[in-house]
């Protein structure tokens, strides 16, 4: 059977650990993987612009023996409208991995229901699951077991908040969102992420107080408050945003050893303040590092499955 990986539960609480172990022994021997050997491809679609992830990825699939294919839909027919469908049935025939960063989420999974090779997701506006696992691979690395531990996230209820929130609840975290009234999660995402924490021992909850979401947590994190095609709203959500930038004084609410991550590129003086962000309590370029190390273990994982 074909494994994708398009929203953080579509792998176990189990492989997850699997994915996050494999990935610290990546990271020590970056070449102790070869799942692309041959070298087989890796088509890679960006609909959205991107440095970390397609780096990261292009990066990854060398380094496991293959060779990137990298597609911009604007130059691709994509942008001259042939179906996702078709793309993904066309693609198959070429390629052992498909990886996307699209729009809506509902693209990702036609594509996914078209194709005959493992699919990931890069991001899309419902979530960003490849961020969670380098974000839980550095909480491991700094923090230990994550199981019991709480993060806060402060900002925009988007979908790095809702990988958080699912994939927090899968490793047994209390998620705290702090987000202003209508620009907080979908109540579908945090429903689903309890049903998980049930399982797990994890919770997560919603509020608009960011002190509160910050008050003895073991992590504090923040996203920009516009995302790629929001940038139209950007003054309004500025004010809308007013009181909930991570600033010394919500670090000074955590726990003394707090982690402070952010899964860039970040907004010095909005969203967070430069004194945090490079401060002592910064692991955010630690976690940017992560995400080549936690994709190739996934791609590998996946490749190994299907």
């Amino acid at each position: 059977m074909t494994r994708h990986f398009l929203i953080d539960d579509d792998l176990s609480s189990a492989e997850v650990v699997h994915v996050v172990d494999e990935a610290v022994r990546l990271k020590k021997d970056r070449f102790g993987a070869r799942a692309l050997a041959g070298p087989q491809s890796v088509a890679v679609i960006f609909e959205k612009q991107s440095t970390r992830t397609r780096v990261s990825f292009e990066v990854a699939i060398t380094e496991l023996g293959g060779h990137a294919v990298i597609l911009d839909s604007a130059a691709s027919q994509l942008g001259r409208g042939e179906t996702i469908e078709d793309t993904a049935r066309v693609l198959s025939r070429y390629v052992s991995a498909i990886v996307i960063r699209t729009f809506g989420h509902e693209r990702i999974e036609a594509l996914a229901a078209n194709a005959s090779v493992p699919v990931v997701n890069a991001l899309t506006d419902l979530v960003h699951p490849c961020q969670w696992l380098a974000d839980l691979m550095t909480i491991r690395e700094h923090k230990g077991d994550a199981a019991g531990l709480t993060l806060g996230y402060v900002g925009d209820g988007n979908n790095v908040a809702h990988s958080l929130l699912l994939g927090g609840a899968m490793a047994g975290m209390h998620v705290r969102v702090a987000a202003p009234k209508g620009y907080q999660p979908l109540a579908d995402i945090v429903k689903r992420a309890n049903e998980i924490g049930s399982e797990t021992g994890g919770s997560a909850t919603v509020t608009d107080n960011a002190p509160a979401a910050c008050k003895g947590a073991d992590v504090v994190y923040t996203d920009v408050w516009a995302s790629m095609g929001q940038e139209a709203e950007a003054a309004t959500r500025r004010t809308a945003f007013a009181g909930y930038t991570v600033d010394d004084q919500l670090v000074a609410a955590a726990n003394a050893d707090v982690m402070v991550l952010h899964c860039l590129p970040a907004h010095r003086g909005e969203e967070i303040a430069a004194s945090v962000i490079d401060g002592p309590h910064s692991f955010v370029f630690d976690q940017a590092e992560n995400r080549l190390h936690a994709q190739k273990a996934l791609l590998a994982f996946l490749l190994e499955r299907t």
